[in-house]
């Protein structure tokens, strides 16, 4: 990582772009499994895996600055997706501890390096566009990020297009007067999935964003409340964070990071800062997409208009016939879809998964069936 020389006070040179890439994705099984997540995945037929695309979209406020944290096994698939990346740019896990101890890591290492750095969270595995208006919401969080005496953490907050049920929110308080964010507010508070009457009046107030789980912060305003509300978390992360950039890193890690507790960060830290008023929020008018299961994919590509059906694979052979839904096909086997409406039907070489759209959320029970059966070499 090429750290910038830049004057001090120039706000953006300050910034670094964090990509944490984990988790499985076991709603879109059997496409998607421990060996290869979604986010190595092309879901959108654009030509480019999630990750890739993330990093693509990050690189002009980034300018090279970026720290990615993914699993051990997927660090060949990472560097080829993304070669431009310096080997210690790459944060390995050797299992997964949640969001708190990735993230955290992530500032842990960061701050060693320079503590005024303003680091930027953006998970490997969301669709957003276009990118102009993603890098103008990012670009206001960092100013804000910066401003004050301590800074402030923030969250980028999703305009909804919808009451879903699927999402926390984020209450919007007070505007803040950010030079360069002139959209910036208070975070008045966190909540949780709500259910349809509520996620209703959400939307109708229009007080409301999704939370995506994007965060720009200073590091050591991070690390400030990681030690203050996971102090276990935090002595852990900063061993290991001393150790990074010595010989003594791997040895450290491989001791400590079995330890530390699983917390998601929203709860380590986002949830307890803004209690402490040191949260805000941006508002994103971009589209945005969590691809949390068969139907997002559907929502994603543009089906073919005479027959309704989302064909993704490279060479897939599909005949329709009065027929919708979403194909996904990892093999040169025919498929024929007649007279069936809604259908999700992926296909790989040694699975296949035939549900409907609305079924699309219950595919995670599968994969927990398989596992409880032993049939692992699926998953």
């Amino acid at each position: 990582m090429k750290l910038s020389s830049a004057a001090p006070g120039s706000v953006l040179d300050r910034f670094v772009a964090v990509i944490p890439a984990g988790g499985v994705g076991t709603r879109l099984w059997p496409l998607s499994r421990a060996a290869a997540p979604k986010f190595l995945h092309d879901l959108t037929g654009s030509g480019s895996t999630l990750i890739r695309a993330t990093y693509d979209r990050l690189a002009p406020l980034a300018n090279g600055r970026f720290l990615v944290v993914t699993g051990l096994a997927h660090e060949a698939a990472v560097c080829r997706q993304i070669p431009e990346l310096d080997p210690s740019d790459v944060v390995l896990e050797s299992e997964p501890k949640d969001s708190g101890a990735a993230i955290g890591l992530a500032a842990a290492i960061l701050h060693r390096r320079s503590p005024d750095i303003i680091m930027g969270s953006f998970a490997a595995d969301q669709v957003i566009s276009p990118d102009d208006v993603f890098q103008a919401a990012v670009r206001e969080a960092v100013y804000t990020a910066a401003s004050g005496e301590r800074g402030k953490i923030v969250t980028i907050g999703i305009e909804p297009t919808h009451p879903s049920t699927g999402f926390g929110y984020i209450r919007g308080g007070e505007a803040l007067d950010v030079e360069g964010a002139p959209s910036a507010r208070a975070v008045a508070e966190f909540v949780e999935k709500p259910n349809r009457e509520v996620a209703e009046k959400y939307l109708a107030s229009g007080e409301y964003l999704w939370n995506a789980g994007m965060f720009v912060a200073p590091v050591k305003l991070m690390l400030e409340h990681l030690a203050a509300n996971q102090p276990v978390l935090y002595e852990g992360l900063t061993e290991i964070a001393a150790a990074w950039d010595t010989p003594d890193r791997d040895e450290v890690t491989a001791r400590v990071w079995p330890t530390l507790p699983k917390i998601a960060i929203d709860y380590a830290v986002a949830e307890p800062a803004a209690a402490a008023g040191d949260v805000a929020v941006v508002p994103g008018a971009f589209r945005w997409d969590d691809v949390g299961d068969f139907a997002a994919i559907g929502r994603l590509n543009s089906a073919r208009e005479e027959d309704a059906v989302t064909v993704l694979g490279e060479g897939a052979r599909v005949f329709t016939e009065d027929a919708s839904g979403i194909v996904v096909s990892d093999t040169k086997r025919v498929i024929a879809l007649i007279g069936i409406e809604d259908v999700v039907i992926v296909d790989t070489p040694d699975a296949l998964l035939v549900t409907t759209k609305e079924h699309a959320q219950k595919v995670k029970n599968a994969v927990a069936g398989l596992k409880a059966s032993g049939d692992t070499d699926v998953l």
